[in-house]
C-alpha cells in the first residue's frame, strides 16, 4: 500500500455554510486520521471578520485542546500534515498565510527552490522549511497583481511543477473557498445551505453523501449555497455523485480497531464480488484477455503482491505471459509492450502516483490497460481503458486486508475466465471451481470463527525482534504479504524469502527461538519447502507451518501448525493469507502499536 520512495498524503478539510466551522472541521481531520500525519491545524474567519489560524505539532487531540468550539464561524479550512519538506512543528505545519492568502496544501511542489527565487518572491522571507510555504507567497504575489484570486491560481497552475489539491481562504472574504487541483484528490461536498472540500468522502459522510469529482488543473469557487468549477477559463459542469457507503461503512462498530473490523468484513466483500462476477454458475462482467499475448501488472506494496499471486494464476491456468512490477520502477525501465500487450494496475485508492504514472506512460504509446481499484471514480479508474471494482467499501486502516483479499480474489477471477475462454479448463472443472468460489464467503467465516491459534502463536513471537517468512512459488508471493502486514504494524523486522534461497545466505541469520513462519499450499514443491523448513530447525528456530497438505509424517520440522481448509489452487492463496494478517494484528496489539495509524505510514500515497 506504501510506495517506496514516495512522500505520503495529507488530510484537506473545508466548510462554508451555516454551522459552526471549528467543530465541522475537527471532526473531518478526525475522520481523515488513518491517511496519517505529524501534525494538524484549521483556519478560519469568525463573525468579526478576523482570520485565525490554530495549529499544532502531534495528534489532532492537541489542536483539540486549544480551540474554542463555540466561537462563531461559517467558514474554514483544516489540514493534517505528513512532514516532507522540515521536520513536523508548528511553523512547518499547514495552513500558511501570506498576505491575503491561507491555505492548505496536499501533495509535493517540485520546482519551489526555484520559485523562491522567481522575481514575484525575491524580497519574500521564508519562515518555514516548507515548499507549501511558497505556493502561498505565490498565489499572494499573483494576487496583489491581477486583483481576482481566480485568475491569480490559473497563472499559479502555469508555473507549478508537482502534485497540489490546494484549500484557500482570501481576507476579508467570509464567504468563499477556493480550490485548485492538479495529480492530488479532492472532492466537493454538496450539501444543503452548506458545502464542503475534503480529500476523500468519509470527511463529509456526517453531513452529505453528495459530492463532485475534480479533474486535474480544475480551479474553483465554492460558497453554501453554490459552486463553480473552471478549467483553462471556462466553466466546466460537474455530475453530482452520490457515495454508495454509508457514514457506518466507516465506524469501529464495536471492534477494538478498524483494521481488526475490515478483517471480519472479508466474507461479506468476498460474497459481494462473486455476487458481481458469477451469476447463475456463469461468470459475468468480466472482460475477454485471450486476445493479448502478455499481460503487464503494476501496483504497490499489497498491489504488488496480489499481482504476484496473479502471475502464477494466470501461468497456470491461462496459459499467459505475466510480467509484474512494482509501479515506481516500472516506469522508469523499458518496457516491451505492444498491440498484443495489456496493462493491468491495480490500487486499492485509484489515486497512487506511481501507479498513476505508470498508466499515463503506457496509454501514451496507444496500449490497452485495464485497472483494478476500489474507489469508484478515482483518477486511474478514470483513466483506463476499462475498470473492475472491487467493492471492498471504505477501509480505514492503514494497512489493508479486505481490499487485498478483494484483489486477489478479482484477479483470481480473470485468470480463471481467461482459461475458459482459451478452452484450458473443461466444463466439469468449471463447474467445480465455481462451486467453490460461491462457498469461499463461508470458508473464510469458519477461518474467522475458529481462529484462536493467532493469538496464541502471536503471545509467543511478540517479543522477538526478527521473524522471517519461508515460501516457494505462489507460497513465496502469500509469504511476502505475510511478511509486510507484520512490519508494517508492528515494526517488528521481517522478512520474506523463497525458501530455496535459505542456503544462499538467510540461514545466517536464524538463531535459537528464531520465528520462522512458513506457508505450504503447493503439493508440487512441498516435500522441497519442508526441506528447507528442517534445516531451520536444525539450527534451533521456532518453526511455524501454515499448510493445506497433511503435515502428519513431519511433525518434528514445525512447532506450531495451522491447517488451512483446501480448495482448489485458483482460490487457496487467499486463504493463507487471513491467518497471516491476524497474526499481525495480535503481534501488534501485545506490542502496544497504533495498529490502525502505524508511524510514518499513510493510507494513500498521491505524490511521487
Amino acid at each position: 500500500m506504501q510506495e517506496s520512495g514516495d512522500f505520503l498524503v495529507c488530510g484537506i478539510i473545508g466548510y462554508v455554510g451555516k454551522k459552526r466551522a471549528i467543530p465541522v472541521i475537527i471532526e473531518g481531520l478526525e475522520t481523515l486520521e488513518y491517511r496519517g500525519y505529524d501534525s494538524a491545524g484549521l483556519a478560519y474567519l469568525n463573525q468579526q471578520n478576523e482570520l485565525k489560524i490554530i495549529k499544532e505539532k502531534g495528534n489532532i487531540i492537541e489542536l483539540r485542546k486549544i480551540l474554542d468550539f463555540n466561537e462563531e464561524s461559517n467558514i474554514g479550512i483544516g489540514h493534517t500534515r505528513w512532514a516532507t519538506h522540515g521536520i513536523p512543528s508548528k511553523v512547518n505545519s499547514h495552513p500558511h498565510h501570506v498576505g491575503n492568502i491561507t491555505l492548505v496544501h496536499n501533495g509535493i511542489i517540485e520546482n519551489y527552490e526555484e520559485l523562491k527565487k522567481h522575481e514575484l518572491l525575491k524580497d519574500y522571507k521564508f519562515i518555514s522549511s516548507t515548499d507549501t510555504e511558497v505556493v502561498c507567497a505565490l498565489i499572494n504575489s499573483l494576487y496583489n497583481k491581477k486583483k481576482d484570486l481566480l485568475k491569480a491560481l490559473e497563472e499559479a497552475n502555469k508555473v507549478l511543477i508537482g502534485s497540489y489539491a490546494l484549500g484557500i481562504l482570501l481576507d476579508n472574504d467570509l464567504a468563499h473557498i477556493y480550490i485548485i487541483k492538479k495529480d492530488s484528490p479532492l472532492i466537493v461536498g454538496i450539501g444543503k445551505n452548506e458545502n464542503f472540500i475534503a480529500s476523500d468522502v468519509p470527511a463529509i459522510l456526517k453531513h452529505t453523501k453528495n459530492y463532485i469529482l475534480l479533474n486535474d488543473n480544475d480551479i474553483g469557487i465554492i460558497s453554501k449555497n453554490d459552486f463553480k468549477i473552471y478549467n483553462k477559463g471556462k466553466i466546466v459542469k460537474k455530475e453530482i455523485l452520490e457515495f454508495e457507503w454509508d457514514l457506518e461503512a466507516s465506524m469501529k462498530n464495536g471492534y477494538e480497531h478498524f483494521m481488526l473490523k475490515e478483517i471480519y468484513e472479508q466474507p461479506k466483500v468476498v460474497k459481494q464480488i462473486i455476487n458481481e462476477y458469477i451469476k447463475d454458475n456463469e461468470l459475468i462482467n468480466l472482460p475477454d484477455l485471450t486476445k493479448y499475448k502478455r499481460i503487464d501488472i503494476v501496483g504497490c506494496g499489497s498491489a504488488y503482491h496480489a499481482g504476484l499471486i496473479a502471475k502464477h494464476l494466470f501461468e497456470e491456468y491461462a496459459d499467459t505471459e505475466i510480467n509484474v512490477a512494482i509501479a515506481s520502477e516500472y516506469r522508469y525501465t523499458k518496457n516491451f509492450l505492444d498491440k498484443d500487450s495489456l496493462l493491468i494496475v491495480i490500487s486499492q485508492s485509484g489515486e497512487t502516483a506511481d501507479t498513476l504514472a505508470s498508466l499515463r506512460l503506457v496509454k501514451e504509446k496507444g496500449i490497452d490497460t485495464l485497472a483494478i481499484v476500489n474507489v469508484v471514480g478515482s483518477s486511474i479508474a478514470r483513466e483506463a481503458k476499462e475498470v473492475l471494482y472491487i467493492k471492498a467499501g471504505p477501509e480505514i486502516a492503514v494497512a489493508t486486508t479486505k481490499a487485498y483479499t478483494a484483489q486477489v480474489l478479482l484477479l483470481s477471477l480473470l485468470a480463471f475466465k481467461t482459461g475458459i475462454d482459451k478452452k484450458l479448463i473443461t466444463s466439469s472443472d468449471k463447474t467445480k471451481v465455481i462451486n467453490e468460489y460461491n462457498s469461499l464467503n463461508k470458508i473464510i467465516e469458519e477461518i474467522l470463527e475458529h481462529c484462536d491459534e493467532c493469538e496464541k502463536i502471536a503471545k509467543k513471537i511478540y517479543k522477538h525482534e526478527d521473524i522471517f517468512f519461508l515460501g516457494r512459488k505462489v507460497d513465496y508471493a502469500i509469504t511476502m504479504e505475510g511478511s509486510l502486514k507484520l512490519k508494517e504494524i508492528s515494526y517488528i523486522h521481517s522478512e520474506s524469502y523463497p525458501s530455496g534461497e535459505l542456503k544462499h545466505g538467510t540461514i545466517a541469520l536464524i538463531n535459537k527461538n528464531t520465528p520462522v513462519i512458513s506457508v505450504i499450499t503447493d503439493e508440487s514443491i512441498a516435500l522441497k519447502t519442508i526441506s528447507n523448513i528442517k534445516e531451520t530447525k536444525a539450527r534451533d528456530s521456532y518453526s511455524i507451518i501454515l499448510s493445506s497438505i497433511n503435515m502428519d509424517n513431519n511433525k518434528e520440522c514445525y512447532d506450531e501448525l495451522i491447517s488451512i481448509p483446501k480448495v482448489h489452487p485458483l482460490i487457496e492463496p487467499i486463504l493463507p493469507v487471513i491467518y497471516l494478517q491476524l497474526i499481525a494484528y495480535y503481534v501488534a496489539k501485545f506490542n502496544g502499536c497504533d495498529i490502525d495509524k502505524p508511524r510514518n505510514l499513510a493510507k494513500s500515497v498521491t505524490v511521487e
